[in-house]
């Protein structure tokens, strides 16, 4: 099943990713999505971190269908997170 659009978490400038929120049903699902692979995504490079929020916006859908195509080709566990690298990005 599908996820549906949550909340957008922001930037964690710890681990270079930005965090955003998907519903499964009523469950919230927490996801990131590296730097790397949004920049790919947007076909740039070196984006600042004050900018990502504007391009995660910008590419949002896209982010969110990879996001819930990760989860549902994924074996359910209870409180695990969505994490989207380079590798998930379809070229």
């Amino acid at each position: 099943m599908p996820l549906t659009r949550g909340k957008v978490l922001g930037y964690d400038l710890e681990r270079l990713a930005f965090r955003f929120s998907m519903l499964n049903d009523e469950k919230t699902v927490e996801c990131q999505i590296s730097d790397a692979a949004m920049d790919k995504l947007a076909g740039e490079r070196g984006t600042l971190s004050t900018a990502r929020q504007a391009q995660f916006l910008a590419h949002r859908d896209a982010i969110e269908q990879i996001a819930s195509d990760l989860f549902d080709a994924a074996p359910t566990v209870k409180g695990a997170v969505v994490r989207i690298f380079t590798k998930h990005i379809p070229k």
